[in-house]
């Protein structure tokens, strides 16, 4: 939900291409229940448009986008469509790749000539009549554009935000702000998302290939990044974690700055060290130190994706105290090292970890929280490219689990493929204990379980579990 307290007359432009808040008064998203595609219809709802959509299942998101007044349906129906956004004159259809081809809604659309646009040609605008804060990477993109966003919030600076995950200081994956023209914006790097966007400035965490049902090649995957590079406005900069494999295509007037967790660079982090459960360290800059910072969310991971945020907050004026405050302040974000239970005996937590250096860098952290602790993890596969792909370097990441308990792969928009399902994977996987599991019988193998720490992964929807697993461990607690 919205935070109460923004300010409805974000200085943000609402008229990418020169048509939005003109021509058109009425937006229809097609995919409205994505994390993406949801913050931008609140952003047009929030600016007095009429916004509706579809979506195919009911979530958590869904809910709370029909609670701040924008009308969702689940019925793919052609029929569905609200009178109100049948007139192509004055309706934006704002599409997410996600939605196939042959969807109906879709093919509707498409034969009654409206303007259709995907969510990132509509970011893009945004970004061109905006100073676009830019986050891409195969992972931390999501926490690291987040922080961002938080430090600059909080800030003298303020700052728009669309956010890839829900922020939990706000609530919301929405950030709008009357003082400020920066708006920060995680860069997709699926079907080339980013390509669309115009960057004042950019962060780049991380280029692991991904995606390669799309990019076919790792090399391809590489040169996309660097076409991204390539976009940044004369006079912004771009941000990069030191040792990613590609060369920069920067623009004249373009500064590039590297950064780091404890390797050098620009910007770095020093003197890291758990005080208390807490992790402190030192933020350093390419001329000054910001010494002994507390980390709102002690886990190692955040270290590197906060000196990445801090680093794009300062270059934007954020002072070291504001950079203070911000850190220590931030609790996180939904389904990224949540903890979702906690007793004396167990401590479980949720994570979106859906690629093999995800998950390691996850199970990493969760180690160095509890290093002489079981930990069980569960993980659902995502996409069939993606286990087709990376089965041998998942299997080596979970090997660093104490116990796995695997579950069927999560196909989102894919279609099964042949020879490929979790038990590539598992047959890789070097622990002793390990299991094939399907969603309607993790429960009752939970129970049976001697569980200290329990970690659940994945990215499909597997957070529906989140909630049902939380209430059995509350209840075994009790007993």
């Amino acid at each position: 939900m919205i935070n109460q307290e923004m300010k409805k007359d974000a200085s943000v432009s609402s008229s990418p291409s020169g048509r939005l808040g003109g021509a058109f008064t009425k937006y229809y998203f097609l995919g409205i229940g994505g994390i993406g595609m949801s913050a931008l219809a609140r952003y047009f709802h929030t600016k007095g448009f009429q916004v509706a959509g579809y979506d195919r299942t009911e979530t958590k998101l869904t809910k709370e986008l029909q609670a701040e007044g924008i009308t969702v349906s689940f019925n793919e129906n052609v029929s569905e469509i609200p009178f109100v956004y049948t007139k192509p004159e004055n309706t934006l259809v704002i599409l997410t790749p996600a939605i196939p081809a042959n969807h109906p809604q879709l093919k509707y659309f498409q034969a009654n000539n409206y303007s259709i646009q995907k969510r990132a040609q509509v970011l893009g605008d945004i970004t061109r009549q905006s100073k676009g804060i830019c986050i891409a990477g195969t992972h931390g993109k999501t926490t690291t554009s987040t922080i961002a966003a938080h430090l600059l919030y909080q800030s003298q600076v303020s700052c728009n935000a669309f956010l890839g995950g829900i922020a939990n200081n706000y609530n919301t994956n929405l950030l709008l702000s009357a003082e400020s023209n920066l708006v920060v914006i995680e860069a997709d790097e699926y079907d080339r998302s980013f390509h669309q966007l115009s960057p004042y400035m950019a962060v780049i965490t991380s280029a692991d290939p991904d995606h390669l049902d799309i990019y076919e090649t790792a090399d391809a995957f590489r040169e996309s990044f660097e076409h991204f590079t390539s976009l940044i406005r004369p006079g912004g900069a771009l941000v990069m974690r030191k040792g990613i494999d590609i060369v920069p295509q920067l623009q004249k007037g373009v500064k590039l700055y590297t950064y780091s967790m404890n390797d050098g660079g620009d910007f770095t982090a020093e003197n890291i060290r758990t005080v208390n459960g807490e992790i402190h360290f030192d933020f350093v800059t390419p001329n000054d130190r910001l010494s002994d910072v507390r980390l709102g969310v002690p886990v190692q991971i955040n270290v590197e994706n906060s000196v990445a945020a801090m680093a794009l907050a300062w270059l934007n004026g954020v002072s070291f105290d504001e950079l203070r405050t911000g850190i220590s302040s931030f609790s996180g974000i939904y389904r990224r090292f949540n903890v979702v239970y906690k007793s004396d005996k167990i401590v479980y937590m949720d994570d979106y970890a859906h690629h093999p250096s995800e998950l390691k860098a996850s199970i990493a952290s969760i180690r160095n929280l509890y290093p002489n602790r079981k930990i069980t993890g569960v993980f659902q596969p995502h996409l069939y490219t993606r286990t087709r792909d990376f089965a041998t370097a998942f299997a080596e990441a979970l090997s660093q689990l104490d116990e796995l308990i695997l579950l069927d792969i999560y196909p989102a928009r894919e279609l099964p493929i042949e020879g490929v399902d979790s038990d590539l994977i598992l047959r890789d996987v070097k622990l002793k204990n390990k299991t094939l599991c399907s969603k309607e019988n993790l429960l009752p193998l939970l129970k049976e379980k001697e569980l200290d720490v329990l970690v659940t992964f994945g990215a499909g929807d597997i957070d529906k579990l989140v909630p049902l697993i939380k209430d059995q461990l509350k209840q075994s607690s009790v007993k």
